[in-house]
This record gives C-alpha cells, sequence and structure tokens, in this order.
C-alpha cells in the first residue's frame, strides 16, 4: 500500500542558515551514534549529477539500530531486521532518500525534500500528477508548538522551549503564537 505524506515544517533560518545547519547536524548525530558495533557507517560518498535533481553529492550509508529499536522488538526480530540502508542524493535545496531495509524487501520510504523561501503557501512544489495530489497528506509542523511532540519521538526527550528560548547569537526567538508571519524558509518532505 503506498501512502504518500507531505510534512511542511517553517524554520526561523534562512536557507543558507539552514543548509548549515543541516550539515552539521547530520554529521553530529552520525557521530554520536557510531559505536564499535553500531550506528552509521558510509559506504560511498561521491559527487553526482542528475538531470531532475541537478549536482550535489551521493551518499550510501548502513544504520545498525539494535540498541534504538523497543526491547520487544529486538526479542524476536533477527539482527538483520534492525539494519536499514540510505542512499540519499543532496543537491541542496533539492535533496532525495531511498531508505530500505534488505530484511524486509517490500519495505521502501521515499523521502524527498524542497528546500523554498515560503511559509508552506505553495501548493505544488514537488510536482505531483493529480493522481499523487488526491492521495497526498499535508501536515504543518510548528516546531514551538507542544500540542504534537515530535522531537521527543523523533530525537528524545528535550529541554528546549522554542517559545520560551531566545538565542543570544542571533537574537532570535522566543517563537510566540504567529511567529511564522516574518519567516520565508521552509522545508517540504514528501514521504512515500
Amino acid at each position: 500500500m503506498v501512502q504518500m505524506k507531505e510534512f511542511r515544517v517553517v524554520m526561523p533560518l534562512s536557507l543558507e542558515e539552514f543548509q548549515v545547519a543541516q550539515m552539521y547536524m547530520v554529521m553530529k548525530m552520525q557521530q554520536q551514534n557510531t559505536t564499535g558495533t553500531e550506528g552509521v557507517e558510509v559506504l560511498e560518498n561521491r559527487p553526482f549529477e542528475d538531470d531532475e535533481i541537478g549536482k550535489g553529492q551521493y551518499t550510501l550509508k548502513i544504520y545498525r539500530l539494535q540498541s534504538k529499536a523497543p526491547s520487544w522488538l529486538t526479542k524476536f526480530a533477527p539482527t538483520d531486521a534492525l539494519v536499514m540502508q540510505e542512499e540519499a542524493w543532496n543537491a541542496y535545496p533539492r535533496c532525495k532518500s531511498v531508505i530500505k531495509c534488505p530484511y524486509f524487501t517490500r519495505f521502501i520510504l521515499t523521502i524527498e525534500t524542497i528546500h523554498k523561501a515560503d511559509r508552506g503557501e505553495s501548493e505544488n512544489v514537488h510536482g505531483l500528477t493529480k493522481e499523487q495530489l488526491a492521495i497526498r497528506q499535508v501536515e504543518m509542523l510548528d516546531i514551538a508548538s507542544d500540542v504534537n511532540d515530535y522531537w521527543s519521538y523523533l530525537v528524545g526527550s528535550s529541554n528546549i522551549d522554542f517559545s520560551q528560548f531566545q538565542s543570544t547569537q542571533t537574537g532570535r526567538g522566543p517563537l510566540l503564537d504567529g511567529w511564522q508571519v516574518g519567516i520565508s524558509s521552509l522545508f517540504l518532505q514528501l514521504v512515500n
């Protein structure tokens, strides 16, 4: 069954600042979660050029996630079932990742990301067909809202409240109600 969900995330950064922050956080996450037996292994990292995405960097990574899986899953799932493979084409502001689990051959997660100076108001930045638009679900994510706590689910608990936080370095913040109005940086992720 194919599902299609588009996540629209407005960020209080310029596109250039977000690009630097994204590269930094990917490297930091890889370093913090890689030990001798598990974590991220980069198998390939090279330049690429593609008519659809453009010029950028291709990576092939293996994620060994045994300690991140729920304990009930590790009790019956073989070790191979907790290994993911990611192919990524990063041609900022366009990126595409294909994530597979070799153990479950039918599991394929495709993530297409477009970083755009927008507040989530553009309707078809991914160039979807009428059929795809009919099944696509759109969700706006507010990084300052505690109504849906996406962050602790994805990265563990956080003690940062963006509705209270103010950066001493940039002066940005706090992100109060309506903070997106003056912002024009967004990343849109289409997940299949």
